[in-house]
């Protein structure tokens, strides 16, 4: 294998776990912000006010980790 074809193999890993980095973290933010919703609707009675807003705010968190994480790259 070619010097070459060894650098493209590489970019090739390294962009697809760029790629599942993203997605990990947005459905990581989403998922927390869903789970504390839930459970603090669920203890306060508030259904489904909490959930909305803080599905919202994991929303948002995943918007700016993902912004975050184009700067770096």
């Amino acid at each position: 294998m070619s010097q070459n074809n060894k650098n493209q193999g590489n970019e090739f890993v390294r962009a697809y776990a760029l790629l599942l980095q993203i997605g990990v973290t947005i459905i990581a933010c989403l998922a927390v912000g869903i789970v504390i919703g839930y459970f603090l609707d669920r203890l306060l009675g508030t259904s489904p006010w909490l959930l909305l807003v803080f599905s919202l705010f994991g929303m948002g968190a995943a918007f700016k980790s993902i912004f975050d994480f184009s700067k770096k790259v």
